[in-house]
């Protein structure tokens, strides 16, 4: 028996599980939590590397 589970939900959890066991902060979580959703190329892509375009320019502006 085959099993699969998906990049988004693996990094997911495993993002879940290191901010509930206090073992990394909300930052390295999300950084796992945004490369789930750029490595499995799900609907949810495109919204999510907009924001993160978007967020760069905008501090890379700030800094200008």
């Amino acid at each position: 028996m085959n099993f699969e589970i998906s990049a988004v939900l693996l990094f997911g959890a495993a993002s879940a599980f290191a901010v509930k066991s206090k073992s990394s902060g909300a930052g390295a979580a999300t950084v796992l939590f945004l490369f789930g959703f750029f490595a499995a190329g799900t609907g949810a892509y495109e919204p999510i590397a907009n924001l993160v375009q978007s967020s760069a320019t905008a501090l890379f502006d700030l800094a200008n």
